[in-house]
């Protein structure tokens, strides 16, 4: 199958490469008319493509095209249409010169291929042709529908801004904007896809991020030849190091504050066109158990937090797995009295332990997506109804014991705690190995799946960055904002990524007190 796969590829290489690149860079004609002819020859069928011929000044033929529902049709009449068919014409100027005067828009560009002017009509800029003359002007007056600018609804938070990313990536870039107020916000735009000429703009705050570690981003970036990219996660798919690995490489994140959080410690955004999901790279698996929220509440709070964090992502990975090793094999580590309660609650259940438990986690897993694909209003509804309704009425049919539920009830509250979703799926996909090898080999399995977790995390990378950094390699210094949630006068230093070119985030000295921080009365 690989093989085949090699043939098709070269084979259609140059297909695809083609429509990376078209249509051909071809120059405009001065024959108004054959340009006209080229163009409709390329929108054949395309019933949303208007093309509006009239008379600049009732004398110079000219011609106006746009698609209908992306470009803003009362101001194309009010600001080009209007001034040029009606208006006086100026014999001493040249037409370049005379139009930037009668057209009042903020931006426009001259534009001479047939290429720029497919692109532009499509992200929605009117395009004006003129006879005799080499180049159009590409106007810019777009305007579509788009979502406004609400919270997360993944990312919810008790304390912090509440604004997310939405679908346009101008919307997206000024959010940024926004927030970090500097020229040293850098914003490189690409475009990738043959048919969907998706924009991405790869962010960096230059002076902090490493200028390797933009060249890698930009190098994997460029390399991609695909026909098309609708989301973030085509994105995500072909930039990562270990693409076989079940855990995330790369974060994605909807919220503004959580990107200019990451710039500012050296990292690189990806931000995609028509996606309200921003990538950060590189990432490691603690900031992928980290809340925003983390840095808004008081420091004694967030460590807490953060650890009851960290302690139910690990009851999330083994609980049920450690279950069923203590009921299959290693009953003599339960103490008597729970021994036997748990005995005579399974004394009905015809199944082994092992597979009560993938009949539970199966099942759980279930009403949980059922719940996220239904409406909102019924989602939580049904998933926590099936769940009371479900288990009650298998322990009462004695498929499964009443232990068995309240593990996986735990479980998924645990699973529940952290903060990222892909994160939290990748715990849930290896529950189910874990139990498998808990199963089959007791503790032993348990510890061999916990050993073979732990040597996958340590060879992971993100961009070349250590998964476990800074615990793996040790790093003292950045163990104040990992372990704990250190007070932010004394997070003075970035985490060091690639190198450090800009070491220091604040002055030093800025612990609060009588002396700094006013005069004692």
């Amino acid at each position: 199958m690989a093989g085949n796969a090699r043939k098709w590829w070269r084979s259609n290489k140059s297909k695809v490469n083609q429509q990376q690149q078209a249509p051909s860079q071809t120059l405009l004609d001065k024959n108004l008319a054959h340009t006209e002819e080229m163009l409709r020859s390329l929108y054949t069928n395309c019933s949303d493509i208007v093309f509006r011929s009239f008379l600049i000044f009732g004398s110079t033929p000219a011609l106006l095209i746009y698609i209908d529902g992306l470009a803003n049709i009362e101001e194309v009449d009010a600001r080009v249409l209007a001034p040029l068919m009606v208006g006086r014409g100026n014999n001493e100027m040249s037409t370049n010169d005379f139009l930037q005067k009668a057209i009042p828009v903020s931006k426009w560009q001259e534009i001479n291929t047939l290429e720029a002017c497919v692109e532009s009509i499509s992200c929605g800029f009117p395009v004006l042709l003129i006879d005799q003359q080499e180049s159009a002007i590409s106007i810019g007056l777009p305007k579509w529908e788009k979502r406004a600018v609400e919270e997360p609804v993944a990312e919810g938070v008790v304390r912090g801004p509440r604004e997310g990313f939405t679908e346009s990536i101008s919307v997206n870039t000024s959010l940024l904007r926004r927030l970090i107020k500097t020229p040293a916000l850098k914003m490189e735009r690409k475009q990738i896809g043959g048919f969907t000429k998706t924009y991405i703009i790869v962010a960096y705050i230059e002076g902090l991020a490493e200028p390797s570690l933009v060249a890698e981003v930009n190098s994997r970036l460029d390399r991609i030849v695909i026909d098309g990219i609708l989301e973030s996660g085509y994105i995500e798919e072909m930039i990562e190091d270990q693409p076989s690995s079940p855990f995330p490489q790369i974060l994605s994140t909807e919220r503004p504050d959580v990107v200019c959080g990451n710039l500012l410690e050296g990292r690189i955004a990806i931000i995609v066109d028509g996606t309200p999901f921003v990538l950060i790279a590189p990432t490691t698996l603690f900031s992928l158990l980290q809340s925003s929220e983390d840095y808004y509440q008081r420091s004694i709070a967030s460590t807490a937090i953060r650890w009851l964090r960290y302690f139910f992502t690990v009851i999330s990975f083994v609980l049920p797995s450690l279950y069923v090793a203590l009921i299959t094999y290693h009953h003599e580590m339960v103490p008597t009295s729970l021994l036997i309660s748990m005995a005579s609650s399974r004394e009905a259940v015809p199944f082994p332990a092992l597979v009560e438990a993938m009949i539970m986690e199966v099942t759980f897993e279930a009403l949980r997506e059922a719940g996220v694909r239904l409406p909102k209003q019924v989602g939580a509804a049904v998933s926590i109804v099936g769940a009371l309704v479900i288990g009650q009425a298998a322990v009462q049919a004695g498929l499964v014991s009443a232990p068995m539920v309240i593990v996986v009830a735990i479980t998924g509250i645990a699973s529940f705690m952290i903060p990222h979703y892909i994160a939290g799926i990748s715990i849930r996909l290896l529950r189910f190995p874990m139990m498998l090898l808990a199963g089959t080999l007791g503790l032993l399995g348990i510890m061999l799946g916990i050993i073979v977790a732990v040597v996958h995390l340590c060879a992971l990378r993100s961009l070349g960055v250590p998964y476990l950094s800074p615990v793996g390699p040790l790093k003292v210094q950045e163990l104040k904002d990992t372990l704990v949630r250190a007070p932010w006068w004394m997070m003075d230093t970035r985490p060091n990524l690639t190198g450090e070119p800009n070491k220091y985030r604040q002055a030093p000295g800025m612990k609060p007190g009588p002396s700094n921080g006013g005069e004692s009365s």
